[in-house]
């Protein structure tokens, strides 16, 4: 987590031939032997444009990836949610879940064990919406001894007020139990943190949390800085605060 090799070019517009501009929010996970990127393509307004979430697949993390549908997996605006800023999530029985939503609302989908497709919940409905308050964009779940946590960022991307918060719940679908919020600005660090994701190391077990935020003094809201910090639970399960620093973290080998 302190050396980073850059590998360019991952996935570019010119390789999904739906997408004309924007392509952006990726989310990543492993299944089926390969690797699956989630991505937000066009930036859709209405109904009338072509764009939404689409999925490419490669062989190795750094690909290159392969647009797996040559249309978006998901291209309507459902429940007033923007297709953007999808996130993928495997629980511990095997089902794929994708939480994903702009404008301020948040809908969840089961995904096929091939990752290409959605498929009906036990009731039938295709989508599910579970909006928390002050959700404004950029879901992400994990399940951390048995609970469910929901995290999602609040206020404007490019402004000061861009912060994450979280609720917890018993299964992927909630009621969500809010509380609160844990990164923010740090008038000493940097403002607009938000936008995040979370990641465990299996061997030492510690947590980590990767996000952007503003440097201190820029006024420029495209002005964001990919950052990582430790994230730390008290004895209750609940998430501490997160602590900004200049420097992210100290080495954690896997091996």
């Amino acid at each position: 987590l302190v050396n980073w090799t850059k590998h360019p070019r991952v996935l570019h517009i010119d390789d999904v031939k739906w997408v004309k501009y924007a392509l952006w929010a990726p989310s990543i996970i492993h299944a089926n032997d390969k690797y699956y990127i989630f991505f937000g393509g066009n930036d859709i307004q209405n109904e009338d444009q072509v764009g939404g979430i689409g999925v490419a697949v490669a062989d190795k993390p750094e690909g290159p990836f392969k647009d797996a549908l040559g249309k978006p997996l998901i291209s309507k605006i459902v429940n007033k949610a923007q297709p953007i800023d999808q996130f993928v999530f495997r629980d511990d029985d095997g089902q794929y879940y994708m939480y994903y939503g702009g404008w301020r609302h948040c809908n969840v989908v089961k995904l096929t064990d091939d990752l290409l497709s959605l498929k009906p919940f036990e009731d039938g409905e295709i989508y599910k919406e579970v909006t928390p308050e002050k959700y404004v964009e950029g879901p992400f779940m994990m399940k951390r001894n048995g609970k469910y946590y929901f995290m999602w960022s609040e206020g404007g991307w490019g402004g000061p007020h861009y912060s994450v918060a979280y609720a917890i719940a018993d299964n992927p679908l909630g009621p969500f139990e809010p509380r609160g919020v844990i990164l923010q600005t740090d008038e000493n660090v940097g403002t607009g943190a938000g936008h995040h994701s979370v990641i465990r190391n299996p061997r030492s077990g510690k947590y980590y949390i990767v996000y952007h935020r503003h440097p201190l003094g820029s006024t420029d809201g495209n002005d964001r800085r990919t950052c990582i910090d430790e994230l730390l639970f008290d004895a209750e399960g609940n998430i501490l605060p997160v602590k900004m620093t200049f420097d992210g973290v100290e080495a954690d080998p896997l091996k």
